[in-house]
């Protein structure tokens, strides 16, 4: 259902220190990414009003730091409230952004009656550093999902959807348990049983495209506990303190490689359904985020919104891969066990 999309990123000035050796590099080379954020601001914005407007107007300024999302046309609304159980999309300015050189990071939430938008430049509002040979630069996102899902007649896998299945109120997407195709030892293994992920749970993909596997809801990621996002399908996710609710999925097999193979639906005492979440007693449903595997989301309760644009960019689909899509390349061998995912 996705375009299939294969991109060649050619490495430059790696360091020649360890055995050199050839190899065959797929579609793109990403290297570990880190936060490296300090925790220097602490809270969203509190008690906004809700919002009603369906326009967004978003001022930047030529601080890295100070894009701000305003939520109505006279511009009185900092943060705003939206969505799904009313999640807050914070106001940006009282986060440190991703550090000098780099665009301030931009959201701008148009909230309507019946559906949600998100347009975001994907900029991270902590601060990067830069551990890919692509950086972090800026995207065009723009997300629409539903305010009033609903919960569907079947659950939809997410096992080969490698592009988001959903964003953050930060504006960065989520991306499935799983990597791509690169280094082959590890192909769609999970990125958090690889190490590949920085300390909130995200890294760069070959577009310089920063995105999450796994959420950390914590200040020095501007998260808080409460709504962290949004799936395509509207349903809001949850924070998770202390992890009071667990995952239902137990580790069957080793994760290092295909990581939906290595893990198996068991279920039990206080853990999520299959898709990580859970129906409420009024009918509603939230996903929460979990300590262990799949992370976020596993699979689709309710009916997603197709998506377009950068915002449904896919990795290519597995086993789809060809000759012409590959060149031989020489690396360092520490380097290469610290690739990350080629368009995740």
């Amino acid at each position: 259902m996705e375009d299939l999309a294969i991109f060649v990123y050619f490495m430059h000035n790696v360091q020649m220190k360890n055995r050199i050796f050839t190899c065959l590099a797929l579609a793109g080379l990403g290297l570990l990414a880190a936060c490296g954020g300090a925790d220097t601001n602490e809270a969203y914005l509190k008690n906004a009003a809700r919002v009603t407007t369906t326009t967004a107007i978003a001022t930047t300024t030529t601080s890295p730091a100070t894009t701000t999302t305003v939520a109505s046309s006279s511009g009185s609304t900092k943060s705003v409230i939206c969505g799904a159980d009313n999640a807050e999309f914070p106001d940006l300015t009282q986060f440190a952004g991703a550090g000098s050189g780099y665009d301030a990071p931009k959201v701008v939430v148009t909230c309507g009656s019946d559906t949600l938008t998100v347009a975001s430049n994907g900029i991270t509002s902590y601060t990067y550093v830069q551990k890919t040979p692509a950086g972090l630069k800026s995207q065009n996102f723009s997300w629409t999902v539903s305010t009033k899902p609903k919960i569907a007649s079947a659950t939809t896998s997410i096992e080969t959807k490698m592009s988001a299945v959903a964003f953050t109120v930060t504006g960065l997407p989520i991306y499935g348990p799983m990597e791509g195709p690169t280094p082959s030892q590890e192909a769609y293994g999970d990125p958090v049983y690889n190490d590949l992920l920085d300390s909130c749970g995200g890294h760069t993909g070959y577009n310089a495209d920063y995105h999450y596997h796994k959420i950390l809801a914590i200040s020095s990621c501007s998260l808080e506990e409460t709504i962290i996002g949004y799936a395509l399908d509207g349903f809001p996710i949850y924070s998770n303190p202390q992890y009071k609710w667990k995952s239902g999925y137990e580790k069957t097999g080793n994760p290092t490689s295909y990581s939906w193979n290595a893990y198996t639906y068991t279920g039990g005492t206080s853990t999520l359904d299959k898709c990580n979440g859970q129906e409420q007693s009024d009918g509603s449903y939230r996903y929460y985020v979990t300590e262990s595997f799949p992370y976020v989301i596993g699979c689709y309760a309710g009916t997603a919104k197709k998506q377009t644009g950068v915002a449904a960019q896919a990795m290519p689909p597995m086993g789809s891969v060809s000759k012409s899509s590959a060149f031989l390349c020489t690396i360092n061998r520490d380097d290469l066990n610290r690739l990350g995912d080629v368009a995740s």
